[in-house]
């Protein structure tokens, strides 16, 4: 699995695992069935605490990402249109805040930053 940890990144390392897990669902380099590498050869090949796997491994069973069979492993669960599209919509709406908090900071205006979206848009569908 190609996971990569950064020490500068503000987000604790689990939520980094848990992040870049979900990210390979959703754009579908995992699918529903591929198995995930067990907990502790994930954290022996990051070179992390078994905790900290458990931990990010749990958040993505509780999110519905993963299931977890005892003695087999986990694997991607299989997922629900509406549920991808929730949680692309939830990724969307993150960095549309982050844009909004910039622009806020920066003395960009409501009108401004929705010309600029509007610009990006049409820019992307040509």
């Amino acid at each position: 699995m190609d996971i990569k940890l950064s020490n500068a990144s503000d987000k604790p390392i689990y939520e980094q695992i848990t992040e870049q897990i979900k990210q390979a669902i959703i754009t579908g380099k995992l699918t529903p069935g591929d198995p995930l590498p067990s907990i502790r050869n994930l954290a022996r090949e990051l070179k992390i605490s078994v905790m900290t796997t458990k931990r990010a491994y749990s958040d993505l069973e509780r999110d519905g990402f993963i299931v977890t069979f005892a003695g087999k492993g986990s694997f991607v669960a299989e997922r629900n249109q509406e549920f991808l599209r929730e949680e692309l919509l939830r990724q969307v709406e993150d960095h549309l805040n982050k844009a909004v908090q910039i622009a806020k900071i920066s003395g960009i205006h409501g009108k401004e930053l929705l010309d600029l979206l509007s610009l990006l848009i049409e820019e992307e569908l040509e």
